[in-house]
């Protein structure tokens, strides 16, 4: 039993076999119906519990359709139904999901709740998202990327914006893969210290850099975030626009990357926010194939949680 908590827990080696198996089935499901079942059930007989204390279209979707797709079924359950950590304790959930469901996916708010059900639950516990990561999505990123452009080792990644979960979980694969990761974003918003830590001890280089057309000089990938959260309050929101404002990733500042290079977000998107629509439309943009791939990395993730 494996769990998948966070890409700087979990061994390069099996992170780059779930990309693997993640693109081989991928491949095998060419050409059929998006409704038909993978030809191998893997998830036959197995129930997997998705648990949601925040709102969610891709993360919802992508493993529902995932689970269902290798033979399993999937149980959905929303924060206010389970009042989790409120009613009964973590742990005691963790313990009774145990008993009932194979596989447990939550996308939560504080990164110690993840780390309670996994220590208590008997089965897989995967990360959907938390305050502080989003592996996940990080995975179909660097599935996405390889798709196009080959092997992402070696490359060098550009992070515009807020040094949130999501640019967190960039910086823990840029040490797991082997690519150069350079963030452009001011002061108040740096990410977190540690993952450039673990990163930076990984042998790889992390640089941040306050001018984003520096920092986008021979990258041959950029990615982007929302500025602000559907929680922020409308003076949060103001201060994050004027704080971010030149970091907005255009025609202009894409044209400073490589020729070759690809623009990436995780959606939903602001458009002419943090991106342009000239952007996310333009034929550098890999968007939709990165959602897409939350469905083929996903299905991967959860065959290596379980074993199948």
């Amino acid at each position: 039993m494996n769990n998948f908590l966070d890409l700087h827990t979990t061994d390069a080696t099996d992170l780059r076999g779930i990309i693997d198996q993640a693109q081989s089935m991928k491949t095998a499901r060419k050409g059929q119906l998006k409704g038909t079942p993978d030809a191998d059930q893997p998830l036959a007989n197995h129930m997997v519990a998705l648990i949601f204390e925040k709102p969610s279209t891709r993360t919802r979707v992508s493993f529902d359709v995932g689970v269902r797709q290798m033979g399993g079924q999937t149980l959905v359950l929303s924060g206010s139904e389970m009042q989790l950590g409120h009613g009964e304790s973590i742990a005691d959930t963790a313990r009774v999901l145990s008993r009932y469901v194979d596989m447990i996916m939550i996308r939560t708010f504080e990164e110690s709740i993840l780390h309670e059900l996994a220590e208590y639950a008997d089965v897989p516990v995967i990360n959907g998202l938390t305050n502080s990561s989003h592996p996940c999505q990080i995975m179909a990123d660097v599935m996405t990327y390889e798709e196009h452009r080959g092997p992402i080792k070696g490359k060098k990644v550009v992070w515009t914006g807020d040094g949130n979960n999501t640019c967190t979980s960039l910086i823990h694969a840029a040490g797991q893969f082997g690519f150069d990761l350079t963030f452009a974003g001011p002061q108040s918003l740096d990410p977190d210290p540690e993952a450039i830590k673990f990163a930076r001890s990984k042998g790889v280089v992390v640089t941040i850099e306050r001018n984003a057309e520096k920092a986008v000089l021979g990258a041959d990938l950029l990615v982007a975030d929302t500025w602000v959260s559907m929680h922020d309050s409308q003076s949060t929101r103001q201060r994050r626009h004027n704080q971010l404002k030149s970091y907005q990733v255009n025609d202009a500042l894409l044209d400073q990357a490589k020729d070759d290079a690809l623009f990436m977000h995780c959606l939903p998107a602001h458009r002419e926010e943090e991106v342009t629509s000239s952007v996310m439309d333009g034929p550098k943009s890999v968007i939709f194939d990165e959602a897409e791939n939350r469905l083929h990395a996903q299905k991967a993730i959860m065959r290596w949680c379980l074993g199948v």
